[in-house]
């Protein structure tokens, strides 16, 4: 295989990863901080509700998505083109 194919490869899956933590992060970080204060809340009432948890969390991560949806978005489109216009510089 030619060096510059798997320089490319080494790239491409270096660059993915970064977008993917950069993507998925905000809705983990704040569904975590959602789920952290509930909890502490349930604690602190003592109300033991097991689904109490989840349409907060529900909540923040569409609200989240939503409001970064065009940004995060954007990234993910930047990203596919420069793979499909990469791609047959280094093949021919």
């Amino acid at each position: 295989m030619d060096q510059r194919i798997i320089n490319f490869i080494i790239h491409i899956t270096n660059e993915s990863l970064l977008l993917v933590i950069i993507v998925c992060g905000p809705p983990i970080v704040l569904s975590m901080i959602i789920g952290l204060s509930v909890s502490l809340f349930q604690a602190v009432t003592q109300i033991q509700e097991a689904t109490l948890t989840f349409v907060p969390k529900m909540i923040v991560i569409f609200g989240t998505l939503a409001a970064l949806g065009p940004w995060l978005g954007s990234m993910l489109l930047r990203f596919a083109e420069k793979c499909f216009e990469e791609f047959p510089k280094i093949m021919f």
